[in-house]
């Protein structure tokens, strides 16, 4: 049997995922630094499971509702407008999802029509174009560059919208390049999306990893965008629980209602412990926070210092635990020097190209490891600049 001949031409244009290919390689290599994966080194905090434990013990193992535990919706809810400014209802604007992928997923399936256009900034989580293209949309990529920190411009919006565009999927702090935008400089994107009716899709999963006196602010909070906002958010980055896989999406009611249509379909709910876990790390971590916050500030301030002393052209990023810098110096596409730094180092960062067109000639180094690691893969990563330099 040919399985080739039965598999979506929908599927069969999706790139397999970047991140994972060198996440791989380096598996296969004893000895790998691996600055390539974007997930915390720290466990989750021990109140976190410690709940999730007790809930087991109390044989609280069944489904939640569709839309998640009140409890948990309740807490998100509280937790959003106190440290957000944005009020959402817990019982009809709230839908707890297993992590922001799948979130996003069901969203792009409740808004997308075959052949709608959706508004991605270039260099971007790799996740975003799959999933338009998995709903049936096109991917439209926005270049951003370097000299602007790889911030999105309306001007560059406005060079590619047209009549079949629906939706701008966004995400600051950004994953790959660290960027944050702040509420002045998102101000003409929320005009642009007024002016073109197009929805936002804002995810916002490293909001509480932002340096240096960086002030976050929700997309929703921007005039005139709760109304046309879908926020992701979630607890995989700041409370360390990639693997409890535990999200939420806020939105109007009118926009929640198509999404938990389809989440209840294709999940049921979320893991009940992992829902349980979320709302004492709502109501109880705070200080657990702040705490990996400030190690990965003083990991970004080692690593930005490493890179600049190699001499390759950097920005210094103020959120997430990402760095992006331009190893165009050594002549090698993106890929090329992944490879070789692996294999020659045997130090893992994931090549910009993974990420976009405007990524090329550049490399993601996630700085949520140990600062023993990140300190031995810049001492390693400046002799392989130094030998390959043009």
């Amino acid at each position: 049997m040919k399985w080739d001949e039965f598999i979506s031409n929908n599927v069969k244009a999706i790139k397999p995922s970047g991140i994972r290919k060198f996440f791989d390689i380096a598996n296969q290599i004893e000895g790998v630094l691996s600055l390539s994966i974007g997930e915390p080194d720290f466990a989750a905090p021990d109140k976190i499971i410690d709940a999730m434990i007790t809930s087991l013990k109390e044989k609280k193992t069944g489904y939640t509702g569709n839309s998640g535990l009140p409890e948990l919706r309740a807490a998100i809810a509280e937790y959003f407008e106190a440290h957000y400014g944005v009020k959402y209802d817990p019982v009809s604007e709230i839908i707890v999802t297993v992590g922001v992928s799948e979130g996003l997923a069901m969203a792009l399936l409740a808004l997308v029509e075959p052949g709608d256009e959706v508004l991605i900034p270039d260099p971007a989580y790799v996740a975003y174009p799959a999933s338009v293209q998995l709903a049936g949309g096109v991917p439209v990529m926005v270049p951003t560059y370097p000299e602007d920190d790889f911030k999105l411009s309306a001007e560059a919006l406005e060079k590619v919208v047209t009549p079949k565009t629906k939706a701008l999927v966004i995400g600051y702090p950004n994953n790959p390049t660290g960027t944050v935008m702040t509420a002045e400089e998102l101000l003409p994107i929320a005009e642009f999306a007024r002016k073109h009716n197009l929805v936002v899709l804002a995810d916002e999963i490293y909001c509480e990893l932002v340096y240096g006196g960086t002030q976050f602010t929700t997309f929703a909070k921007l005039p005139g965008m709760r109304e046309r906002t879908v926020v992701f958010n979630g607890f995989s980055k700041a409370w360390a629980m990639t693997g409890m896989r535990l999200g939420y999406v806020c939105a109007p009611k009118e926009a929640i209602d198509p999404v938990l249509k389809l989440h209840q379909y294709a999940i049921m709910s979320a893991n009940t412990q992992a829902q349980y876990g979320g709302i004492t790390a709502l109501k109880e971590c705070a200080a657990e926070v702040e705490e990996m916050r400030r190690s990965y500030d003083e990991r970004r301030k080692v690593i930005y210092q490493g890179l600049k002393d190699m001499g390759l052209p950097v920005f210094e990023p103020k959120g997430a635990f990402y760095i992006f810098p331009d190893i165009r110096c050594t002549g090698m596409t993106s890929s090329d020097f992944c490879e070789k730094l692996v294999q020659e180092e045997k130090v893992a960062v994931v090549p910009g190209s993974a990420f976009g067109d405007c990524g090329e000639g550049f490399v993601r180094i996630s700085y949520a490891s140990s600062m023993e690691n990140i300190k031995e893969s810049l001492v390693r990563m400046g002799r392989f600049v130094n030998k390959y330099r043009k």
